[in-house]
């Protein structure tokens, strides 16, 4: 009888979730950062909402496997495409940001759906103004042999999602 593979345990969601935690300040990005996006989608409809619970949010949606595996994805790509390990077209593609490649935001919705069609509409919003950390890592992103095609929109979705799953929690 072939043997079952065990499911990852929480313990090793929780080491995953260091590692994601370390490769995102690695791309000069901390959770705080994503946080402050959390917060200004929110604050305008829970006055008492602060910082400190908008982290707590966007931590809970780092814990999450399905955003983990996003999260390494996509880094693991932007990374690769600056060392010039990947083949062209995707190459080009990936460094340069080009308009229609599409996949990262598909990417992106795969975190955000995690937490509804709120998500979506959050994500819309900052991956179109690009607020904070997000516009930094967009304008980065452009420099010569610098690639943040996934990191942008992914630090867009953790905080569209942290803003949804605060949104759920505060709604009547």
């Amino acid at each position: 009888m072939e043997q079952e593979k065990q499911k990852p345990s929480r313990l090793e969601d929780l080491n995953q979730y260091e590692i994601v935690v370390q490769r995102l300040l690695e791309r000069g990005v901390n959770l705080e950062e994503i946080a402050e996006i959390t917060y200004d989608l929110q604050k305008k409809y829970i006055p008492e909402l602060t910082l400190e619970y908008c982290l707590i949010h966007v931590g809970k949606v780092v814990k999450k496997r399905e955003v983990q595996h996003a999260v390494i994805t996509g880094l693991e790509l932007d990374i690769l495409a600056e060392k010039g390990l990947l083949s062209e077209p995707l190459s080009s593609m990936l460094l340069n940001d080009y308009g229609l490649y599409g996949i990262d935001e598909v990417m992106a919705l795969s975190i955000v759906n995690v937490y509804g069609s709120i998500g979506f509409t959050n994500f819309g919003y900052v991956d179109k103004l690009k607020p904070g950390i997000i516009g930094k890592l967009d304008e980065e992103g452009k420099l010569p042999g610098k690639c943040n095609t996934f990191l942008d929109d992914i630090v867009g979705a953790i905080a569209a999602a942290a803003a949804s799953s605060i949104a759920h929690r505060f709604s009547k």
